[in-house]
């Protein structure tokens, strides 16, 4: 299996070769291209100084000494001295001898008639320097110019006809070098940034995956790096951190949630077990003895059932498993009837329970998972509320839902623990009676259920003047959670 860094190697030499190869093939046209312009214009120009120095000039009949590009000498008929070419006079009017070609073309003699109709020729003949390019003996590529010799009266008298032959590569051997070498050169520099850029994006890929294989074997304090000026490796990085660091407060969480189980499960074992011993020691034949033996017994199994039962709607809640029962609900009359549920534990601490509601109540909810949160946010508004005071359930539209509040009139909660509350096993006076203060999941309870209606839960709370619990839920039904 390829490495990160090997496959971002070898694609980036693919892409390379393959632009490489593109843009060499247009740099090769662009070039070839360039290069026969240069030879057309520098071949005509030849064309033209040498039918300049004619002009005016008596045409020989005879091959004279060969025309040098250094001299001043008149060029000959026939010559053969103009680099690797020759050069042609064409006198007119046009005989029925042959006349002989350039070297270029192994100097082959043609007809006149043949030789007019080359198009070149034929624009020389009517006064117009022309070039032309075509393949001859041995598919060797020939580059042809021709230009008109004229006399005083601007009368056609002969034409210049002059040839070079081409690079059979169509560039010459050192301009195809030099183009090679710098192909080479850019190869081997983008192949050294390729490197680079791969490595650059490899290291920290490979940092990401050493944290997570650390992660997966349980070490939680694994962190990579999250200043990389690459965005995404950026995001990457960062968003790994955050899982970890989420990662490390779900394993700390479940440490103390563990630790707070184990606790709130010893206790009413232990009261029962000590229980047990005592009504063997012989406290089972003591009638009167055993009954407050049996009733202690009674309240720690109900506090056990309860805790587990508890501990089992937010383990359904976690897994989205929770059963709802949806249907119209009058939360007002809901409110109401809880109330009237808990005014005996609320007559004992002297408090009064009262409901204010706005004309329109009905929500899509389950009626029992409500019951279920106002009867936890009412038992623990009563535990905090002082003798001969009001809690009062305030219903109103919000919105586009209900917004349900529970509001006591207690010493309040300080601010530093409101962010907290609605965590698991969370209570905010630490020395209170575990019977009493209950096992701290009532709130985190209620927040589940709300949560699975689609709502939000929140709280308010002013020191020494009391606190508020409001929940709120949409009008439309809630998400439905799957049955177990």
């Amino acid at each position: 299996m390829q490495t990160i860094r090997a496959r971002l190697s070898l694609n980036y030499l693919i892409v390379l070769s393959l632009g490489m190869f593109l843009a060499g093939a247009l740099v090769w046209l662009a070039v070839s291209g360039l290069y026969i312009t240069t030879q057309r214009e520098n071949l005509l120009a030849q064309a033209k100084l040498i039918a300049a120095s004619l002009q005016d000039s008596t045409l020989p009949s005879q091959p004279v000494e060969p025309y040098l590009q250094t001299s001043n000498v008149s060029p000959g008929v026939h010559t053969r001295l103009i680099g690797d070419s020759g050069a042609v006079i064409v006198g007119l009017p046009l005989t029925d001898e042959m006349i002989q070609l350039t070297q270029a073309e192994q100097f082959a003699s043609i007809p006149p008639r043949e030789l007019i109709q080359r198009p070149e020729i034929e624009s020389a003949l009517k006064g117009t320097p022309a070039t032309a390019l075509r393949r001859v003996v041995d598919n060797q590529r020939v580059l042809y110019a021709a230009a008109p010799i004229q006399n005083s009266n601007g009368q056609v008298t002969g034409v210049i006809y002059i040839a070079t032959p081409l690079p059979s590569a169509g560039l010459p051997v050192n301009l195809i070098f030099q183009l090679l070498g710098a192909a080479v050169t850019a190869v081997v520099l983008a192949g050294i940034a390729g490197g680079l850029l791969a490595r650059k994006i490899a290291t920290p890929l490979e940092g990401l995956v050493s944290a997570a294989i650390a992660i997966s074997r349980g070490d939680l304090r694994q962190n990579v790096p999250a200043n990389s000026d690459i965005s995404e490796l950026h995001s990457l990085n960062q968003t790994f951190n955050e899982m970890a660091e989420s990662l490390r407060r779900s394993d700390e969480a479940k440490k103390v949630f563990l630790a707070d189980v184990t606790h709130e499960l010893r206790t009413p074992l232990t009261v029962i077990k000590g229980t047990i011993e005592t009504l063997e020691d012989g406290a089972m034949d003591d009638l009167e003895g055993r009954i407050p033996l049996l009733a202690s017994m009674m309240r720690e199994t109900d506090r056990l059932i309860r805790l587990v039962n508890e501990l089992l709607v937010l383990t359904r809640a976690d897994a989205s498993s929770l059963k709802l029962n949806i249907q119209n609900l009058d939360l007002a009359e809901l409110a109401r009837m809880r109330c009237e549920t808990m005014s005996l534990l609320a007559s004992r601490q002297h408090v009064e329970l009262k409901v204010i509601s706005a004309t329109h109540s009905l929500i899509p909810a389950d009626p029992d998972r409500i019951s279920q949160v106002l009867d936890n946010l009412l038992d623990n508004a009563i535990r905090h509320a002082p003798e001969h005071s009001t809690i009062t359930i305030t219903i109103k539209p919000k919105d586009d839902g209900i917004e349900c509040s529970v509001s006591d009139q207690g010493v309040g909660i300080p601010e530093k623990h409101l962010p907290f509350i609605f965590e698991r096993f969370y209570r905010v006076d630490t020395s209170r009676d575990r019977i009493r203060g209950g096992a701290g999941l009532g709130l985190a309870i209620a927040r589940a259920l709300v949560a699975a209606h689609g709502g939000h839960i929140f709280a308010s709370s002013i020191e020494g003047e009391g606190t508020t619990i409001s929940f709120w839920l949409p009008k439309n039904s809630g998400p439905q959670l799957p049955t177990i």
